[in-house]
């Protein structure tokens, strides 16, 4: 396609998207004023930006940051740490924290991510090796909660946790609003239901002006690398919910004598709380950059999920290739275009925690972060690339007509 053909055909699409656009403009201003109020509740100053060593015994700037992150999500407490080194280590930590030996799972929403599969089923480090059982529901089509069969599953067993992906992992399918969250949340309740709902929020904070803890949810999970360090956090991971399951998340990521009253830092807090407060409007960015990859993408006849002009749920976007090489010519235009290792040619390579081969361009700032703009893909039929981030719109844009030269 040359230069011409593109000009018009993504200024035709950023007129089209003017809409959504707008009311995401909407909901980054109702998260914005959120953060804004717990870092005004909690009377945050400079002096929380310091850093501790040792122990980490009294310190404020750790135990402040905890507060303002319960006051986002409307929690009673939050553990956010730079030990706590991914998603998947947020996840695992929360689940193996709160579950028990004869214990029973129910994830509403499948089989989790890649990544996760050790974590249920390793035989010797995994909710399997704790003795708990780990059911799941598929969504129907893809799309939504499977209710019907949620309350079939409950005619025969009380779970002790409902699992929720809110994001889609390396799956074709659609995202989860807090709207549906909400809905399965309520049935579990009206069933009986009175253990812990946990949703893994990774990509989806701040995408609505709700979080899943606003409407049943009891624990969230998540990287500070994606939507919530803004770009700026320089790595780790948080958990917030109920204060009875933080206090075992918090005993199992130290140990249950000290929990969460140790944890040095020696080079400070500045950069997580700075990329709190910057993570609404970054969020914002990140998923106009998905709409218009999406719907340019779509008008050349490409098949992506969500679909072109429906509000996202979270920054992630899946586009299929069916075909190998095409898969590998996306990936590597993303890298082309990233402003750190813009000459490296990412290819398909092994990856921990995944069994097929991944390529993934991630020319950021922070190694991996996801909310920077990148795009990942296992390499398995039917070739589908996973894109996401981007700090801002105008480096989507540019992207986009890299990526359309390439196609």
């Amino acid at each position: 396609m040359d230069t011409q053909k593109i000009e018009k055909l993504i200024c035709n699409v950023e007129e089209k998207l003017q809409p959504t656009f707008k009311k995401l403009d909407e909901i980054a201003f109702l998260c914005q004023e959120k953060v804004l109020n717990a870092f005004q509740n909690n009377r945050i100053a400079t002096r929380h930006f310091n850093g501790t060593n040792g122990y980490g015994s009294d310190d404020d700037g750790r135990d402040s940051l905890k507060r303002v992150f319960a006051d986002v999500f409307h929690t009673e407490a939050a553990c956010v740490s730079q030990n706590i080194v991914s998603g998947t280590h947020a996840i695992a930590l929360a689940v193996l924290s709160v579950l028990n030996s004869g214990e029973r799972v129910l994830s509403v929403t499948g089989q989790p991510y890649d990544t996760l599969q050790g974590v249920i089923y390793d035989d010797k480090f995994s909710l399997k090796a704790m003795g708990v059982t780990f059911d799941d529901i598929k969504l129907v089509e893809g799309k939504t909660i499977d209710l019907d069969a949620v309350r079939e599953y409950f005619k025969k067993y009380m779970p002790d946790m409902i699992y929720i992906q809110r994001s889609r992992g390396y799956e074709e399918r659609e995202s989860l609003s807090v709207y549906e969250i909400k809905k399965v949340c309520d049935l579990v309740k009206e069933l009986g239901f009175n253990g812990c709902i946990f949703v893994d929020n990774c990509y989806g904070e701040f995408v609505e002006d709700k979080e899943p803890t606003d409407v049943g949810a009891d624990l969230v999970a998540g990287s500070l690398i994606k939507n919530i360090g803004g770009g700026i956090a320089p790595c780790g991971g948080y958990i917030a919910g109920k204060k009875k399951y933080l206090d075992l998340v918090e005993a199992r990521l130290t140990c249950v004598t000290i929990a969460g009253d140790v944890g040095a830092n020696p080079y400070g807090y500045q950069y997580y709380y700075e990329g709190l407060f910057l993570a609404p409007h970054i969020t914002n960015q990140a998923l106009k950059c998905s709409l218009l990859i999406g719907a340019t993408l779509e008008e050349i006849g490409y098949s992506t999920i969500p679909k072109a002009y429906n509000m996202p749920y979270d920054i992630t976007r899946s586009v299929r290739f069916d075909d190998k090489d095409k898969l590998i010519s996306f990936i590597q235009s993303v890298q082309k275009v990233s402003p750190i290792d813009s000459y490296v040619k990412p290819v398909p390579s092994e990856m921990a925690g995944y069994s097929d081969l991944v390529i993934m361009a991630a020319g950021c700032f922070v190694q991996g972060s996801s909310i920077e703009l990148s795009a990942d893909a296992p390499i398995r039929p039917p070739f589908v690339a996973y894109v996401q981030g981007g700090l801002t719109y105008e480096h989507g844009k540019i992207a986009v007509k890299e990526i359309l030269k390439n196609l």
